[in-house]
């Protein structure tokens, strides 16, 4: 089958003949429809550093929903044809990431792909495939951050940073908590769907949010001196949530951190439970994740779009309808 395979950083990712997988005991294969494009991917392909990846080569693609095409040995509780998602566990921290598809094994850019069958979340029957895959990570992970690192409740004031595709879902979920919602980005043709989403004022400058007294700030660029403006803009007691790794490092002022008991989250991925909470929501009508679907061959193309800035929302594609 045709895959697109990931051999190391600072080279391409490689169009590839692969062997169809066979599912051993509590594995399944999945018919993959949606395959989300994440920052992540771009990280990785770009940055030598960026070991995220437990093996090469491997096909990348870690946002995935499709259909069960065969059960392995001892899985119960799913049959084949089960519209499901591939939920990336990072919470409880345990082995669920060492079954991420993508990251630990070969993940969406491909026709088929094996999934664990503890990570299977069913896809209610009004969510899409695209809207399914984007969610296991995008959407899941800014709402695990809203709701569980930042702890958002109703009447708080939030700052989000970088309303990039995770942003804007992370601007959505702290609406949704009830919290007045201000967002921040450099490229203010964001604003207009930050708006849409529930923000109440935007601007391009971490430094506008300071006299707002922000009771959470969440930094979803990671680029080292947001977080720190971060820091500088939230309330005294206040808490700043980092999910952005544009970085590699930060420069804190650790007195004014110390002294106005700031305190400062890393987050990182979601839990299943988040996602079958996501789920239900996006069911619902009350998350819409923004969705452009490109080819399977425009792939590359179209990660090289998502390094340049030049995507709103989420990019998925679907191997099911490859060209070539």
């Amino acid at each position: 089958m045709k895959a697109l395979q990931f051999i190391g950083a600072g080279k391409p990712l490689t169009p590839k003949d692969i062997p169809a997988p066979t599912p051993e005991p509590g594995w399944v294969v999945i018919d993959v429809h949606a395959a989300g494009l994440c920052h992540s991917d771009v990280h990785i392909l770009r940055r030598p550093e960026a070991t995220w990846v437990f093996k090469t080569p491997i096909v990348l693609g870690h946002e995935v929903a499709g259909t069960i095409a065969a059960l392995g040995e001892g899985v119960t509780g799913f049959d084949i044809g089960d519209r499901v998602g591939i939920a990336l566990i990072s919470h409880p921290f345990g082995e669920g990431l060492s079954f991420a598809p993508g990251l630990a094994v070969d993940g969406g850019y491909a026709e088929q792909t094996l999934a664990h069958a503890s990570t299977l979340v069913r896809i209610p029957d009004n969510v899409s495939f695209a809207q399914a895959a984007v969610a296991t990570d995008s959407v899941a992970t800014a709402y695990h951050a809203v709701r569980s690192t930042a702890q958002v409740v109703p009447g708080q004031n939030v700052g989000i940073i970088g309303m990039g595709g995770l942003g804007l879902n992370g601007v959505r979920v702290a609406a949704l908590q009830g919290a007045t919602v201000y967002g921040v980005d450099i490229n203010t043709s964001m604003f207009e769907a930050a708006g849409q989403l529930g923000a109440a004022e935007c601007f391009t400058d971490i430094a506008d949010l300071k006299a707002l007294q922000p009771d959470v700030v969440i930094d979803f660029a990671g680029a080292g001196a947001t977080t720190a403006a971060a820091v500088e803009a939230v309330r005294p007691g206040g808490r700043v949530v980092v999910i952005g790794l544009e970085a590699g490092s930060a420069e804190i002022n650790i007195p004014h951190m110390v002294l106005l008991s700031i305190q400062l989250h890393g987050s990182l991925g979601a839990s299943k439970q988040d996602l079958v909470e996501v789920y239900d929501l996006i069911a619902a009508g009350e998350l819409q994740p923004r969705i452009e679907g490109v080819a399977f061959d425009d792939v590359p193309a179209a990660l090289d779009r998502l390094h340049r800035g030049e995507v709103t929302g989420r990019l998925v594609t679907n191997p099911q309808e490859r060209l070539s």
